[in-house]
């Protein structure tokens, strides 16, 4: 293997202009997740004057000081409740990720009650479903931090209410399958939302904060016409001493994370992790902080993805596959942190000789037990008379086959275009990718939004060519108009992921860490063993 090297010249003003835009990208996602933050700090007096923590607090106390935290779905739910971009609030009412608590790496959901008292919003429900499936994938125990106000009846859709119950569903499955779920309840958790401590296997609740019931006494007053008070009916002393829901009782919100925090060192989950020696690396010897200026914010402008590549792995060694065959479609091994990868990027759109390419490769990959890394940016397969003759479907068909079937993990990043079946080809999130992250220049959807117009553009000539008929001009270019518009509106990083379509936008100089540390996450998972049962751990 040989230290790739680059031709970038970070001293020229397409390196400058490259970086001014990207960052420019990355200062809006993280006004973005401010906006979110800034929403929550306005509950702050209030929260205070309960003696509480605010929910970032209570995330920070929880976690090792120090010890890397992946956060997720940070935008989910942007542009889902609106379509104003300067108004729509990101994060789905919760913060979520992978962290370490006790040097045990779990999975961890915090309520943000900050935000209308942590009312549930359309993605909130998609946002703990992807957690807990996560949580179930890679082996790692469930922490949740519990204040809500649940859902908001005014937003009631029946269809949103039935899905929901998968959370219940995935929950009683995590335990069965032998993975510790914990609940800390730091407020209300009220109707459906009483079956997440109900069904977790620890209970934590903060007393005279802390409560669960199916119905609040409002409305226990209401349908029954019972007086009662929130403390009697749903308080953590009510169910520390006479319904049994509750385990630990806290006395207040540190109290009850540091109990939380001993939780996870009793179970001392890391004895079922065969230990692992990861081989000594060299950090790359081209600077990942410039692949903010290496590559342009616009697909449309080309640039070698061997660049990327160089500055995300060990040394910036790379051992190209093939490389001249099926030119456009790279594949190289490298190291990530010393563990042995493949990585598939794009110098173009996917010809068959580079789907064909790309299937071997894959499948070599899975024969090593080599996990495999998409850095996704194309405009798609190959189309025309010469391509189909060649048989682009066929050999697009092989590379779809491997990439579905491979056993090994993948992680997907989309650093450009990625459109059409490409996106299918390269491990888009049909194909669920263990990790799926995006940068902030990303662009997914079926194609394009100027190809979408210039081909609905062609398809009316075609249509009033066949009837005799005039082309009305002007009704086209509106439909040009409007057709590029609602495409591009729902194409950007920003959009997509507000849709949950990935799992994050990252900034590009963070891709290293960020793959080290999905990288380990799996080979963490594939070393751990379970104790599974049948049925979930009850209160009985």
């Amino acid at each position: 293997m040989t230290r790739f090297q680059s031709s970038i010249d970070p001293k020229s003003d397409s390196f400058r202009n490259n970086r001014a835009e990207m960052l420019s990208l990355v200062d809006h996602v993280h006004s973005l997740k401010a906006r979110a933050e800034a929403l929550s700090e306005r509950r702050r007096p209030r929260l205070e004057e309960r003696g509480q923590l605010t929910p970032r607090e209570r995330l920070h106390r929880l976690i090792d000081p120090g010890m890397p935290f992946l956060e997720l779905y940070t935008l989910a739910n942007y542009l889902v409740d609106t379509d104003d971009r300067d108004a729509s609030v990101p994060g789905a009412s919760a913060l979520s990720g992978i962290g370490f608590i006790n040097g045990t790496r779990c999975m961890i959901f915090v309520d943000d009650s900050g935000i209308a008292a942590g009312s549930a919003v359309a993605k909130t429900s998609d946002k703990i479903q992807a957690c807990l499936d996560i949580s179930m994938k890679y082996k790692l125990p469930f922490v949740h931090l519990v204040e809500s106000a649940g859902a908001d009846l005014m937003q009631y859709a029946v269809e949103s209410w039935a899905y929901a119950g998968r959370i219940f569903c995935k929950l009683a499955q995590l335990s069965a399958a032998g993975i510790p779920t914990i609940a800390v309840l730091h407020g209300p958790a009220t109707a459906g939302g009483a079956y997440m401590p109900g069904l977790s296997d620890y209970v934590i609740s903060v007393k005279g904060r802390g409560r669960a019931s199916l119905a609040a006494a409002a409305l226990v007053r209401a349908a029954t016409g019972e007086e009662t008070n929130e403390e009697d009916l749903a308080g953590t002393e009510m169910h520390a001493t006479v319904s049994g829901l509750v385990e630990y009782s806290a006395e207040d919100d540190a109290h009850a994370l540091l109990i939380a925090r001993q939780l996870v060192r009793r179970l001392d989950w890391n004895k079922n992790a065969a230990a692992e020696t990861t081989p000594a690396y060299d950090p790359p010897a081209l600077d990942p902080d410039q692949i903010a200026g290496l590559v342009p914010v616009d697909y449309r402008k080309s640039y070698d993805v061997h660049e990327v590549m160089a500055r995300i792995v060990d040394g910036s060694v790379l051992e190209d596959f093939k490389p001249r065959y099926g030119a456009s479609t790279i594949c190289v091994q490298a190291a990530i942190f010393g563990r042995a990868c493949g990585i598939v990027g794009n110098n173009g759109p996917i010809d068959p000789d580079g789907a064909t390419k790309a299937a071997q490769f894959f499948q070599l990959c899975d024969q090593a037990d080599m996990p495999v890394i998409f850095l996704s940016n194309t405009t798609g397969y190959m189309v025309g008379r010469a391509y189909e003759r060649a048989g682009m479907i066929k050999h697009g068909a092989k590379m779809l086959q491997a990439v579905a079937n491979l056993r090994v993990p993948r992680i997907t990043l989309y650093i450009g275009a990625s459109f059409g079946a490409g996106n299918y080809g390269m491990s888009g999130v049909g194909f669920s990718p263990d990790f799926l992250f995006a940068w902030p220049n990303a662009t997914t959807g079926v194609m394009g939004g100027q190809q979408a117009a210039l081909t609905m553009d062609q398809v009316a000539r075609g249509s009033a060519a066949r009837r005799g008929a005039n082309v009305d001009e002007d009704k086209l270019s509106r439909q040009k108009d409007r057709l590029t518009a609602h495409f591009d509106a729902q194409s950007d990083a920003f959009y997509t992921s507000g849709r949950m379509l990935d799992q994050g936008i990252i900034d590009p100089r963070d891709t290293r860490k960020v793959l080290g540390f999905a990288l380990e996450t799996c080979a963490e998972a594939r070393r751990r063993t379970v104790r599974p049962n049948a049925f979930g751990v009850a209160r009985l």
